[in-house]
């Protein structure tokens, strides 16, 4: 079920997003599509897949074309295929052996249901990654981490001009978190560790009352997102180059119940992080099934 959405968000990666209207989310709005504003920071979605497509591209053109050896037998034209084929790779991986160059920081959540490079189409050498159980950021104030080490990593030496945060549906880390009581003394590991979304379950049990369990933990596995993106801010190295434009933060949620991708890229000159009066927005927003 994976592979369509793989083939069309390959495509819409090496396409320039239109920009959308963007939308404010307030702590305690309910919808995550309330409140249109307009945006006034523009940067297309990186062609990802163009970067590795140049190279490949100029081996090819210096090879024979199978179209060009029409009266050689069957065989042939599968060998010489495979050949062509192979000599893409080789020069691929050549390249990856001297040095890694990734454009896109990927956090996803550990579950095995959740592949990036299967949904997304990455390629070895596109993505520089991070797993962890509920694909969370933890705010720089938590002090040191497997993952803000990965994060510094990536965006002060490996330079990366994208962030995405995959979340999915029916996140076991987000229902650990919603099910958790306030006893801090009693808790385990895992317990632990997803009590870095605890803004965002205050967000999702303060705007969803009124709704089932079920449905408080769909909408509390986006707002997470949206948080460990703000809680990415919290980072200097991160907020300066958000800033000046060569870093950009994006949300994704891959739901598993309809197969589709859902992309999102927060708005940061309209974004305000101040503790007294948290809100997002979005723009860039697009739906992949």
């Amino acid at each position: 079920m994976v592979w369509p959405i793989r083939s069309t968000i390959s495509s819409l990666l090496c396409a320039n997003s239109p920009l959308v209207a963007s939308h404010v989310y307030e702590s305690w709005w309910f919808s995550r599509f309330s409140g249109p504003t307009s945006s006034s920071l523009t940067r297309p979605w990186p062609k990802v897949m163009d970067w590795i497509h140049m190279d490949r591209c100029r081996t090819a053109a210096s090879l024979p074309s199978i179209k060009e050896k029409q009266t050689e037998s069957p065989d042939y034209c599968v060998r010489l295929n495979g050949e062509n084929q192979d000599s893409k790779e080789l020069e691929h991986f050549q390249a990856l052996a001297e040095a890694q160059s990734p454009k896109f920081m990927v956090i996803a959540c550990a579950d095995s249901r959740v592949c990036p490079s299967n949904i997304l189409g990455f390629q070895p050498g596109d993505a520089f990654m991070i797993r962890n159980i509920a694909n969370l950021v933890p705010p720089m104030k938590n002090g040191p981490s497997e993952c803000n080490a990965a994060l510094e990593f990536a965006v002060t030496t490996l330079q990366v001009e994208n962030i995405l945060v995959i979340g999915h549906s029916s996140c076991a880390g987000i229902e650990t978190l919603m099910n958790m009581q306030d006893d801090a003394e009693s808790r385990n590991f895992i317990q632990k560790w997803v009590a870095t979304g605890e803004l965002a379950k205050l967000k999702t049990t303060a705007a969803t009352a009124h709704l089932s369990f079920d449905q408080q933990c769909r909408f509390c596995e986006k707002e997470s997102i949206n948080q460990s993106l703000l809680n990415l801010l919290s980072y200097p190295w991160i907020e300066d180059r958000v800033r000046r434009e060569l870093l950009s933060l994006h949300g994704g949620y891959y739901n598993f119940n309809n197969c589709s991708f859902e992309k999102w890229t927060l708005d940061f000159e309209r974004c305000n992080v101040k503790e007294e009066g948290i809100s997002y927005v979005v723009k860039e927003q697009d739906f992949w099934s």
